[in-house]
């Protein structure tokens, strides 16, 4: 599940999603499509957004499913 969140970038909409369980806590890990790109941000600093290619951002969720980062949350 996500929530969306419009953005105006240069113009255009962007739609900004994140998980449901974020708890509303304002600690959120945001994602939106901008054209070949999945940008990234932290809803406490949504001005900094880092940039990420498909195939990057695949890649990486892939390790998420595999548990590759488990240990980064125990």
């Amino acid at each position: 599940m996500e929530t969306q969140l419009a953005d105006n970038k240069a113009g255009r909409q962007i739609h900004w999603i994140k998980a449901s369980r974020s708890y509303g806590s304002g600690e959120c890990v945001e994602l939106a499509a901008d054209g070949d790109l999945i940008v990234l941000r932290d809803s406490k600093d949504p001005h900094v957004h880092l940039l990420f290619t498909r195939p990057e951002l695949a890649a990486f969720i892939d390790g998420a499913r595999r548990g590759e980062f488990d240990h980064l949350v125990d």
